[in-house]
Order: C-alpha cells, then structure tokens, then sequence
C-alpha cells in the first residue's frame, strides 16, 4: 500500500504527540523509524506481504 507524505507525517505528528504525553517506547521508536526511514517501509511492506502469501498458499490454513 503506498502512503501519501501527508499520511506519513500525520502519523509521526501523531507519535511525536503521544511520546510528549507518556514518553517514548519501542512501539513509538518503530513508528518513527517506519516515517521516517522509507527503506524501512519497503522492507515492511516486503515482510506483511511474505508472511500473507505463505498464509494464502499454504493448504489447510485457517483463518482466525
């Protein structure tokens, strides 16, 4: 999925927000790295779309 630079910078006014709030924490730290790293992004977008395709074509797979 392509995210547009207004998305992207959305979301990390979004966790920039919540570190001022509750601090920093590794999930924030991803976050940051996923806004601001596009190699990064690709290699998690490379990564969701693997795992589905194993799921997809791996027989008798239920869906939860």
């Amino acid at each position: 999925m392509l995210y547009t630079t207004k998305q992207i910078n959305t979301k990390l006014k979004q966790v920039q927000e919540f570190e001022a709030k509750w601090g920093e924490n590794t999930t924030t730290r991803a976050w940051k790295k996923w806004c601001t790293d596009p190699k990064y992004r690709e290699q998690e977008e490379q990564f969701r779309n693997a795992v589905a395709n194993y799921v997809k074509n791996k027989p008798n797979t239920k869906f939860i």
